[in-house]
């Protein structure tokens, strides 16, 4: 546990509701349902559809505008070629898909096991810069349950990855939660904190509608990168100095370390199974969340698979310090 995270903690919002964990059967979409939007680094319009797809099948990326055989990417920890502002997975034909921790986050979140994405271009629609949109896509096409038993990967001992400051641990727990502390000079963000237990009602409620955020000086250096050129105060949280420039201001109080944790649960569904784990992340960001995955399956006897139907049911919970 950070110092200081576990002792000074408050309830802010409680519920009640199975875990995402708990969820005894795999699901998919009922229907087919798509969405058009632009890619938040590369500007381009694209266009999205999610399919249903058989129990066992996991989530594949599938790029309509590249040739049938080498258009396919299945959604893994270890397809994982670019974590800069955002997860980019790619396949062995060097088909690639960007940015889609959002959408990776909403279909964790939502307790959804199976799918194909098909997107005519090489990266995910920002939407407005949150969940939100995806989980709206999910909830109308129909979440429905499979035939086949669900199964989660149990965390058996602590796993701890560092870099410059910033650290990750995930430990053995019947549930996934996270607890996040993320820390800003700019004082519209300073420090904030928060522990979730994930679940599909504490997800949709209280974590699918935060934006991603950026800094308005940090704008012109991304985009000489070739990143953030569909970036805008419809699609991102944008602070200038110590102000929030967006004149509709923010979604919740603590919108930025929400969104955090939004990115951290989608960056951990490329594990391929929900995860049994407590996760504690300080100042983590998209390269971290994959290096704690790459550590974690480094060694069998950091994990196992289990069915989830044998495991105990909690509630969901919600805390932040005061």
């Amino acid at each position: 546990m950070l110092d200081g995270l576990g002792e000074n903690v408050g309830t802010v919002g409680k519920s009640t509701g199975h875990s995402g964990v708990g969820l005894s059967f795999q699901q998919t979409i009922k229907s087919s349902i798509s969405c058009r939007g632009v890619g938040l680094h590369s500007g381009a319009p694209v266009s999205m559809v999610l399919h249903p797809a058989p129990a066992g099948h996991g989530i594949v990326f599938r790029r309509t505008d590249l040739e049938d055989g080498g258009n396919e990417i299945p959604a893994r920890y270890d397809a994982v070629t670019n974590t800069t502002l955002c997860s980019t997975i790619a396949n062995d034909a060097g088909a690639s898909v960007a940015t889609i921790e959002h959408l990776m986050s909403a279909i964790a979140g939502l307790g959804v096991d199976n799918l194909v994405i098909e997107l005519d271009g090489p990266e995910v629609p920002v939407m407005d810069g949150s969940a939100e949109p995806f989980a709206f896509l999910l909830e109308c096409a129909g979440i429905e349950a499979q035939e086949t038993p669900r199964k989660a990967i149990r965390i058996l001992r602590d796993v701890t990855v560092s870099h410059g400051g910033s650290t990750v641990t995930i430990s053995p727990a019947d549930e996934f939660i996270i607890e996040m502390v993320i820390d800003f000079s700019s004082a519209a963000i300073g420090r904030q904190n928060l522990a979730v237990q994930v679940s599909p009602e504490l997800f949709r409620n209280d974590i699918a509608k935060a934006r991603t955020f950026g800094f308005l000086h940090e704008v012109e250096a991304m985009r000489k990168a070739g990143l953030g050129r569909g970036g805008s105060l419809e699609n991102a949280v944008v602070i200038d100095g110590d102000r929030v420039m967006n004149d509709e201001g923010l979604r919740y109080t603590d919108e930025f370390v929400r969104h955090k944790i939004l990115d951290c649960i989608g960056d951990l569904a490329l594990a391929g199974y929900p995860i049994m784990g407590h996760v504690v992340a300080e100042k983590a960001g998209h390269a971290l969340n994959n290096k704690l995955l790459h550590a974690v399956f480094a060694d069998p006897a950091n994990w196992e698979i289990v069915d989830v139907d044998t495991l105990p049911v909690g509630g969901a919970f919600l805390t932040a310090a005061e």
